[in-house]
């Protein structure tokens, strides 16, 4: 029997629960899941490529997932994951906007590639209004983010911070 192999892909800048969440519940539905830690300037990141793939492994070493691989992409999606040999993208939904985006993605995707599907898995209900944009964002201002990523991203996120200071800075 082949081994079913998935692809998260994602900027994880930073990681939050709810990328844990989708994490957890993607890694049951294939063999081995690799999560694809891809740079994305125009997110304007925090972090730089190496530390978001050191963050990433980090919190799945800390959820006990000897199936989930952390891999760095700079590259379409679709010939990152025929190169991994995906069969599956796993993608994490919050809201409709998210829908409409993925939705469009997802078609595109499969025109590249009919052979690779995309799974949709909607964010646990306490976590679907987490995105990283957010929790940089309530940092930078000094709110509490401790409810939307673990400790040591948090400490990570206020590490960053208090070197860097101002969000015209990221």
């Amino acid at each position: 029997m082949a081994t079913r192999i998935g692809v998260y892909p994602g900027t994880f800048d930073p990681i939050t629960l709810g990328h844990a969440d989708i994490i957890r519940r993607g890694a049951k539905l294939v063999d081995k899941l690799i999560i694809g830690v891809t740079t994305n300037m125009s997110k304007n990141p925090m972090f730089t490529p190496d530390e978001r793939m050191a963050m990433v492994r980090r919190e799945v070493a800390a959820m006990g997932l000897d199936n989930v691989e952390v891999v760095g992409f700079n590259a379409l999606l679709m010939k990152f994951a025929e190169k991994q040999g995906a069969s599956v993208i796993v993608r994490g939904l919050r809201a409709v906007a998210d829908f409409e985006y993925e939705y469009q993605m997802a078609g595109m995707n499969q025109q590249i590639n009919s052979g690779i599907e995309t799974v949709f898995l909607m964010a646990d209900v306490s976590l679907q209004p987490i995105a990283s944009k957010l929790v940089k964002e309530i940092a930078l201002f000094g709110g509490p983010i401790h409810r939307f990523v673990s400790p040591a991203v948090r400490d990570d996120v206020l590490a960053r911070i208090a070197v860097k200071g101002t969000l015209g800075d990221y």
